[in-house]
């Protein structure tokens, strides 16, 4: 199935059940560091993550493949007088993206993984800004047996990945299946 197809789908679907996306829960409590600027949501869902950091002082940018998620946020967004500017692409198509180096202060991926993203994330991000990362990791005690293990990160793979960033939470929850990482991006002086 196409993934535009598919995610519009999905998101139809959760907009009946949910009254407003949350965010991401390991987000929230790391909110003593976020102060505020430019943010990245890359396949930002329907925004739970977005509408968090534009109320934390965050001009956002969240990107998303699903032209379903990308309208709900624009309605919220305005709704609540949010600086968010949402907007429909495919992250598999990197070059699209037209996104400038070192220019957020944050950058959020939850519960999506392309590797081939990693070297956009580390060039936008400013010095001294900030990465959050969740999503599925192969557990040896919760399969994710719906998630392929193409879409499942190695045990420590973000570690590894972000080993040049200052490491300021990281977690492998074997129940959940889920990797989370949030790391500060080292000025070159510190490097």
């Amino acid at each position: 199935m196409d993934p535009k197809i598919k995610w519009n789908r999905k998101h139809t679907d959760r907009l009946n059940e949910v009254e407003e996306p949350l965010p991401t829960a390991r987000l929230e409590r790391l909110s003593t560091y976020l102060k505020g600027g430019s943010a990245l949501d890359l396949a930002c869902g329907l925004g739970g993550n977005s509408l968090f950091l534009a109320r934390m002082n965050y001009e956002v940018q969240a990107i998303d493949i699903s032209d379903v998620a990308v309208s709900y946020i624009k309605e919220q967004a305005a709704k609540q007088e949010l600086a968010i500017s949402p907007r429909v692409s495919d992250l598999t198509d990197l070059e699209q993206l037209t996104l400038e180096a070192s220019s957020f202060d944050l950058g959020v991926i939850t519960y999506y993984l392309d590797r081939a993203i990693f070297p956009l994330v580390k060039s936008i991000i400013k010095e001294s800004g900030y990465f959050f990362m969740e999503t599925f990791y192969i557990a040896t005690q919760h399969g994710n047996q719906k998630v392929s293990n193409k879409y499942k990160l190695e045990s420590n793979e973000l570690l590894a990945e972000f080993r040049d960033w200052k490491i300021l939470f990281y977690e492998e929850n074997e129940q959940e299946g889920r990797q989370t990482i949030f790391c500060q991006k080292k000025q070159k002086d510190d490097l």
